[in-house]
């Protein structure tokens, strides 16, 4: 058997998301206890490159559990296998394999196991580490609840949450002025988001990346609710959902990222087709960042907790190269090789699908 870990490094990376201070805070509280020393890693695997480390105490976990983002900081754009480093001549980026930097900054701190906090792209750059031998521990973080191998990822329900109140309130309005109201949300190529606040909200038209839409059936929908004297439709749109024979769109790229692509603009070009093709008014909005803010909801800092305890104990038991999990209403976990670079998209046989229909939901299929 291994030494057993007598130093920790923490950190979270990826986009930020409600509910990282909790597992921050039950790492670092149940480390001190079992008599470990605590460092944090600022800024995700930047802080590894750049060697910003710190201790953490008691007192710097106190008082963090109901406070949004990350106290560490977070990067989306730290690769260290593929960072990108500046431009050449010609304006193109140049990227370049930092690994021996981190590994160096580890060695100097006298790190032997890492807690990495993260979803698929942050479980992607830590595979390097672990087919290196270092010790780690992944916790399973983001809102897109993409992540392979768990059904639940802290953040997720947060996310949904802020997204059912928007659609919400949009209702009142698309009721008062008797519009079609479309509403984008987050989730990348995962409509997990979509999915779960369209039906908390009673959306009338859900639309998600996993299963591309007619736009006829979209505005036909619309226009039999018209009929109906249902002068208003709600339309809970991901942002990578895209019409049957298209494509998702995309706002714009980022070459120096390791996930180049911005998606953005579906829920205006939604709004416009149905407004052109049945004549009722439509509005667009789209909630953007503020789906990742604020404080966490209940079941995030109870589910990120329950994350922090069990990374803790595989780290005690020794099972290092592990992802924590949650599958079936327990925790558990998977290799965290395995996790890298996947994601968990909604089924086709989604039970909440097919609650969904139940209650004439549309899908545009």
């Amino acid at each position: 058997m291994d030494k057993p870990t007598r130093r920790i490094g923490v950190l979270t990376g990826g986009g930020d998301c409600p509910g990282l201070n909790a597992v921050i805070r039950a790492v670092t509280k149940d480390a001190i206890h079992h008599g470990m020393d605590v460092l944090g890693i600022e800024d995700g695997f930047l802080g590894l490159i750049e060697d910003r480390i710190r201790p953490l105490e008691e007192r710097d976990v106190s008082n963090i559990l109901t406070t949004g983002g990350t106290i560490l900081g977070s990067s989306n754009k730290a690769n260290p296998a593929n960072m990108a480093v500046g431009r050449d001549t010609n304006g193109n980026v140049v990227h370049k394999d930092l690994t021996e930097a981190c590994l160096i900054t580890l060695e100097s701190h006298g790190i032997d196991t890492l807690v990495v906090i993260g979803g698929d792209g942050t479980m992607t750059c830590a595979a390097p580490f672990v087919e290196r031998g270092i010790r780690a521990v992944g916790v399973p973080k983001t809102i897109d609840n993409d992540l392979w191998g768990t059904d639940m990822t802290f953040g997720h329900m947060t996310a949904v949450e802020i997204a059912t109140e928007a659609l919400d309130r949009v209702h009142t309005t698309a009721a008062s002025h008797h519009r079609a109201m479309v509403v984008e949300v987050m989730g990348r190529n995962a409509g997990w988001i979509a999915l779960s606040a369209g039906v908390a909200s009673g959306s009338d038209v859900i639309l998600l990346p996993e299963m591309p839409f007619d736009i006829d059936a979209v505005c036909e929908h619309v226009a039999q609710r018209s009929t109906k004297g249902k002068r208003f439709t709600i339309v809970c749109c991901s942002e990578g959902a895209y019409p049957k024979g298209g494509a998702q769109i995309v706002e714009r790229t980022d070459p120096t990222s390791p996930d180049p692509i911005r998606l953005g603009g579906i829920a205006k070009w939604v709004s416009g087709q149905i407004e052109d093709m049945t004549g009722v008014e439509s509005r667009h909005v789209v909630l953007g960042h503020v789906q990742r803010g604020g404080t966490p909801c209940a079941f995030d800092r109870m589910l990120a907790t329950l994350f922090g305890d069990a990374a803790m104990e595989l780290i005690l038991q020794q099972k290092y190269s592990r992802l924590v999990a949650w599958q079936g209403g327990r925790i558990t976990d998977v290799p965290m090789l395995e996790a890298a670079d996947k994601q968990r998209l909604v089924p086709p046989d989604e039970p909440l699908i097919a609650a969904a229909r139940s209650v004439s939901t549309c899908f545009g299929d």
